[in-house]
């Protein structure tokens, strides 16, 4: 993966939203409709040119985790990832994409996502594309949260 850190502020579109946000882009695009992210990359690609593709693989990867009482990290175990790295030619701009699973399409329709933005290629829409996704999965958080609360038990014991 490239160094987000380092090369981020070159970049147009997403130069003024830190790194910070290119985080929360490739953390909302690792949840993305699949179609609808599908399409958004369909629609980029004609746009961007010739791409390089870098990497387009599936792989394991551990899954970290915080034994909170401890204050201790460990690994639950492997997860099953579909990556895609790509770059555009005669650029540093290069665009990254890790879902879980072994969609490797998915995993390319989010890094064309991320070249796009990283080169200011419709940014404003890629922008609204993020943030009805961001919104579309607080909802689907908060109605899976809501249903888990009502099943919980309040017990005193004695």
């Amino acid at each position: 993966m490239i160094d987000e850190l380092a090369v981020f502020d070159d970049f147009p579109g997403v130069a003024d939203a830190g790194a910070a946000s290119h985080s929360h882009w490739l953390d909302t695009l690792a949840r993305a409709d699949d179609q609808a992210m599908k399409a958004m990359a369909e629609d980029l690609l004609p746009l961007l040119g010739e791409v390089e593709v870098v990497q387009s693989r599936t792989g394991l990867v551990m899954l970290p985790l915080r034994d909170t009482v401890a204050g201790t990290d460990f690994h639950l175990g492997e997860v099953l990832v579909a990556e895609a790295h790509i770059r555009l030619p005669g650029t540093a701009i290069e665009g990254y994409g890790m879902v879980t699973g072994r969609d490797l399409e998915r995993a390319m329709a989010m890094a064309v996502i991320d070249a796009a933005a990283m080169a200011g290629t419709e940014a404003d829409r890629i922008s609204r594309f993020i943030d009805a996704e961001a919104d579309r999965m607080r909802a689907v958080d908060d109605e899976r949260l809501r249903a888990v609360e009502a099943t919980r038990v309040d017990m005193e014991t004695f």
